[in-house]
């Protein structure tokens, strides 16, 4: 028998980024667990309000996507540890100025920069609605059709209520093979 667990948000786990924007002039990370997908060019980054990035996000309107992998687990947790408005994070990353001005982690295998298309208020947090305008991945996690092969490049997930990191691993199945399947 299942047992009602109340209004839980259970949709983890989720891509782990760390993501980046402009703040008075510097760039500036948080880690974010909050993602989502809202159609193949859109996606929702949700921050808490009273994260620092947020000013910057608002101002500038482009911000950077960076999924985090486990050879830089360790500094997308400490940009998360640290709010902006008491620890300069500028430097934690080496990073490039993406076309917009978003600035991009140059460790990360894969980022995209987007711009903000809409800001949707809910009680407590901006949800960035975004418009992806550039894909940026290392040629070694593509495979020969030039695809990203999750195979080879491992993001990081995150998981709640436990607040934890989990690996990812093997592919299980190719999508819509298993249903084609004789029962």
């Amino acid at each position: 028998m299942k047992k009602d667990l109340g209004s839980v948000l259970a949709l983890y786990p989720t891509p782990l980024v760390v993501v980046g924007a402009m703040v008075n002039g510097k760039p500036n990370w948080t880690l974010v667990g909050h993602v989502g997908i809202m159609g193949h060019d859109h996606i929702m980054v949700s921050l808490a309000k009273p994260h620092y990035i947020n000013q910057g996000i608002r101002e500038s309107k482009v911000l950077s996507v960076n999924i985090v992998d486990e050879a830089w687990l360790k500094k997308a947790d400490y940009v998360g540890c640290f709010s902006g408005n008491k620890v300069d994070k500028s430097e934690v990353f080496d990073h490039a100025i993406a076309q917009g001005g978003a600035p991009v982690i140059n460790e990360a295998k894969l980022s995209m920069v987007c711009s903000v298309e809409d800001i949707y208020e809910t009680k407590g947090f901006d949800n960035f609605i975004l418009t992806i305008a550039h894909t940026y991945a290392e040629e070694s996690i593509l495979n020969e059709a030039g695809k990203i092969d999750y195979d080879i490049f491992k993001p990081i997930l995150f998981e709640m209520p436990g607040y934890t990191y989990l690996k990812t691993g093997e592919t299980a199945a190719k999508c819509m093979t298993l249903g084609k399947e004789k029962k």
